[in-house]
């Protein structure tokens, strides 16, 4: 029998910080009896996740964070910079903070001087509302934009349950310049985190709580009823509004298209199997309070497993807002380092050792997630291979000023991305972040030419074909 591009041993385990899955069995790892040839022609999912930190990285190197070089060609680097050693184009070696990526050498690349122009004027802890999106919120933009997640969404959500799994630590969406959630659908329109890992894993694989099936699809026929009413009842008297009460009642009517294409949506999956998932000695409980580690890796085991079940193919994760100081998160540095102050300080007076270690335990919980996916096999290479994963921050070193963000981009090989790379993009190379979202969206097939403030593609992270 050829085993298909997700198998997985029935008998597998999902481990991670106070989880141990049985995966269940699933339609999706389902066998064939064909050949190799066949087995061949079945393309795995193309998946995205994009992983933000908050409060900025250690980049002591040079202005910015970027590096000085020497008179000899090579340049400055401190032990503890959030940054590869290397010289433009090649990782050489990884220091203390990014060490927990050494095992992942050739599957990670990072990309130097990129950021949005956008989020110049937010200044750098307001610039983490646009790190999807690129929006020019200070000076052009009233609102945010689409962000890339949802982008993707909008092509491939139709294949999946969820066409996008939203996740932060603190939950909701925040306010203006003080965002909780990476995500947006459109102009206005912040997609709420969930940080509740029991209500993820609910959404995820018990959509319907305690309801049969039946009675699941007598309510949403009664909501598809009531939708439909209320877009027949508008036009009786629309013709009979202003031209900006005809606005506010177009956006209305557009909110109601989008919850008429959910109850759709849900209407159809009501027809395909959730696949079971055994959630024996599962802490689904945990939270942040003293155990930040076991949260963010429960989270982080969260979106494998909707990858890995191929409950959705798109996920983003806010592992930390730019304003936490109502959460657990401002303890966390305490919580995980025994820091006697909090974790936004570091950012502020950005101690040597204290930063680099925080940046460290930060990598160590990002790098677990990467093994994850590049040690599950999938066709001819692993999930990782198939998963383009975004990682990093628009809020640099301690300047605060929304330029050179910290980036990692790992996976997609499959896609075309080559890694083990170091690229600059500095001085004369200066390019838009959005070009690096629109060479990923049409890796990922998805037909744009252009995304925010984008002036072309990079390319240079792809191989020659």
């Amino acid at each position: 029998m050829t085993q298909k591009s997700w198998h997985l041993n029935r008998r597998s385990l999902l481990r991670g910080a106070g989880v141990a899955l049985a995966l269940p069995y699933l339609s999706a790892m389902e066998g064939y009896s064909k050949t190799d040839a066949d087995a061949a022609e079945t393309k795995a999912p193309q998946r995205f996740l994009a992983a933000y930190i908050s409060y900025g990285v250690y980049m002591p190197d040079g202005q910015s964070g970027v590096p000085r070089k020497k008179p000899d060609g090579t340049y400055d680097h401190h032990e503890w910079s959030w940054w590869p050693q290397g010289s433009p184009g090649k990782i050489e070696s990884f220091n203390k903070s990014s060490e927990p990526f050494d095992p992942l050498k050739d599957q990670v690349t990072y990309l130097r001087g990129l950021d949005h122009k956008g989020g110049y004027k937010m200044g750098g802890h307001s610039s983490g509302d646009v790190f999807l999106t690129g929006a020019n919120m200070a000076e052009v933009e009233t609102t945010n934009n689409i962000s890339i997640d949802q982008l993707m969404a909008k092509h491939l959500g139709h294949l999946t349950r969820h066409d996008s799994l939203v996740m932060g630590t603190e939950g909701g969406t925040g306010s203006y310049q003080r965002s909780k959630t990476l995500s947006h659908r459109g102009p206005g329109k912040p997609i709420p985190s969930m940080h509740k890992p029991q209500e993820i894993f609910s959404r995820l694989f018990n959509p319907y709580g305690d309801q049969g099936i039946e009675q699941v699809r007598a309510s949403l026929k009664r909501d598809a009823s009531i939708l439909d009413l209320l877009t027949e009842d508008s036009k009786s008297f629309h013709g009979q509004l202003g031209a900006e009460d005809k606005r506010k009642m177009e956006e209305y009517l557009e909110s109601v298209r989008e919850i008429e294409k959910r109850v759709e949506r849900t209407s159809q999956w009501t027809h395909t199997p959730l696949p079971g998932v055994d959630t024996k000695g599962v802490n689904l409980e945990v939270n942040h309070g003293g155990r930040p580690a076991d949260y963010i890796r429960v989270m982080y085991d969260l979106a494998y497993l909707a990858f890995v079940t191929d409950q959705t193919r798109v996920a983003t994760f806010m592992t930390e807002s730019e304003h936490s100081q109502d959460s657990e998160l401002w303890n966390y540095a305490n919580y995980a380092l025994g820091y006697k102050g909090a974790t936004h300080d570091i950012a502020h007076k950005r101690p040597e050792v204290i930063s680099g270690q925080w940046d460290k335990w930060r990598n160590e919980n990002h790098a677990y997630f990467l093994k994850r996916l590049a040690s599950t096999q999938e066709g001819n290479g692993t999930m990782l291979d198939n998963t383009l994963v975004l990682y990093g921050s628009a809020h640099p070193h301690a300047s605060h000023s929304g330029m050179n963000y910290p980036l990692q981009l790992s996976g997609g090989k499959n896609m075309g991305f080559q890694h083990g790379q170091l690229h600059e993009f500095v001085d004369y190379k200066k390019v838009p972040l959005a070009n690096l979202f629109v060479t990923m969206l049409q890796a990922m097939e998805i037909p744009v030419d252009k995304f925010a403030d984008s002036t072309g593609t990079l390319n240079q992270l792809l191989r020659a074909s």
